[in-house]
């Protein structure tokens, strides 16, 4: 089970990158999840969540934005990888099935980039071309999963 939580932990990487990391600082946060006897006992700080959030934040509003490359442009791509190898990789640590959660994690990332863009561009045509009001959706899609999958796990 906990391999298809890094799948879908990284799926929201793959829609968008800073999202997990945010999650799982809030859920070591508020004790769902316990890092404490890990590398990343960081994000259970009580500052860490709020510096991800914003960076979480920044990327929502950075999406938005006409010049911002497309998810699937290399170094856009590459972020998303890294993110959900260490967003399932992090998820795991504490069953010490770290290495099967970052292979999750990368490969949610895969699907949620590839799968996201292509999601939000047939969205986008079905709405005339209008990609504000998709984008936007995407946002809260991204949280709220995340948010889910780090309270199951």
């Amino acid at each position: 089970m906990i391999y298809l939580f890094c799948l879908l932990l990284g799926l929201v990487a793959g829609l968008r990158a800073m999202t997990p990391a945010a999650a799982l600082s809030w859920a070591a946060f508020l004790g769902w999840i316990d890092l404490s006897a890990t590398p990343f006992a960081f994000l259970g700080h009580p500052v860490t969540p709020w510096i991800l959030t914003l960076l979480a934040l920044g990327e929502f509003v950075t999406d938005q934005l006409p010049q911002t490359p497309s998810r699937k442009v290399p170094v856009q791509f590459g972020a998303r990888l890294v993110m959900g190898a260490l967003a399932g990789g992090i998820l795991a640590l504490p069953s010490g099935l770290w290495l099967g959660g970052a292979v999750a994690g990368v490969v949610g990332a895969v699907i949620g980039t590839l799968g996201g863009y292509e999601a939000r561009r047939r969205l986008v045509a079905s709405n005339g071309g209008n990609d504000r009001p998709i984008a936007l959706l995407e946002d809260p899609v991204a949280v709220i999963l995340a948010l889910i999958v780090v309270w199951l796990a």
